[in-house]
């Protein structure tokens, strides 16, 4: 999956890094690298701290360019930037033109059932971490219940409909 998103970050990152007279051409592996780290480590975040939600709605696709995601992984990324030496306003303006599109690529790759570079399962399994704490189930059990059993969300929002 890693190697996957480097590839897509990779593919978009031409005009914004590559191409780009703000960025020194011996930062343009550094910065690639920078991007596709702000938006797993964003991911995995979003999963440690609890907001599914967060997630969930970027996921679903829509307007992921203003998600909470897409919020949190361009400002890491302006960070990481501003780390190489990239002034601040070129490293904003980097990051916002950059990882919205990337995160809008990624969330279509991974609804596609004809493109297999992205699985919701793969992306949910690496972010979790080694720990596997979190599994896929945990999240499809929020919404429905065992056959024969109540609990779901979906559940308990029937009697309010």
């Amino acid at each position: 999956m890693l190697e996957n998103l480097k590839q897509l970050v990779t593919e978009s990152a031409q005009d914004a890094i590559v191409n780009n007279s703000e960025v020194p051409n011996e930062h343009n592996e550094a910065a690639i690298e920078a991007a596709s780290g702000s938006i797993f480590d964003t991911l995995k975040d979003q999963l440690s701290s609890g907001n599914i939600g967060s997630l969930i709605d970027a996921f679903k696709g829509g307007n992921v360019a203003n998600s909470d995601v897409a919020q949190q992984a361009t400002s890491s990324f302006t960070d990481k930037l501003a780390g190489l030496g990239i002034n601040a306003e070129s490293a904003k303006n980097i990051a916002s033109s950059l990882i919205p599109g990337i995160l809008d690529k990624f969330v279509n790759k991974t609804n596609d059932p004809n493109d297999s570079s992205f699985d919701i399962k793969d992306v949910l399994s690496k972010i979790s971490g080694p720990d596997g704490k979190f599994q896929l189930s945990d999240l499809t059990d929020l919404f429905t219940s065992k056959e024969g059993e109540t609990g779901g969300i979906m559940d308990k929002l029937k009697g309010l409909f």
